[in-house]
């Protein structure tokens, strides 16, 4: 699969998660050996508004989409694959006012689970706010008609 068809793949993704709208994520990277995710800092994400500190549930929605869309740059076409499990340890809180990126990859694929892991991070990714380990369902293909498929794969109607 071509890099850029990847990020293609994974933007479009993203693009039709609401929730993911609504935080301002982005897309950073997505290639064969996994993806990055920028969350932007915002009110809307603050957990504690006196220190400015962000919700650990912010980090929690960066890492899940993060991991799951990690899928498409694994597999040759999108499958729906919904989270069965996501284990996140948690290091330090973010530094207030930055952005927050998630990186995840693939390490195992099974005929019916993929197996994720990936870190929060802000300046270093070998500083990282939290680790994560995900696994996903893989439940096929959508049929024919389904409109997210052919969004992410980049069909036409």
């Amino acid at each position: 699969m071509c890099m850029n068809n990847i990020q293609e793949r994974a933007t479009s993704f993203l693009s039709v998660l609401r929730h993911c709208q609504v935080l301002g994520m982005t897309v950073e990277q997505a290639d064969e050996r996994g993806l990055i995710i920028r969350l932007p800092y915002s009110p809307a994400i603050v957990g504690n508004p006196v220190s400015g500190v962000v919700h650990g549930g912010a980090i929690t929605t960066l890492m899940d989409t993060c991991c799951g869309i990690s899928t498409v740059c694994y597999l040759p076409e999108f499958e729906i694959c919904p989270t069965l499990d996501l284990r996140i340890d948690y290091m330090h809180p973010a530094e207030p006012g930055k952005a927050i990126y998630g990186f995840a990859e693939c390490y195992r694929i099974t005929p019916t689970v993929i197996f994720t892991r990936g870190v929060a991070y802000q300046d270093d990714r070998e500083q990282p706010i939290a680790h994560v380990v995900g696994t996903f369902m893989r439940m096929g293909k959508p049929d024919a008609k389904g409109q997210l498929s052919r969004k992410i794969d980049g069909e036409t109607q």
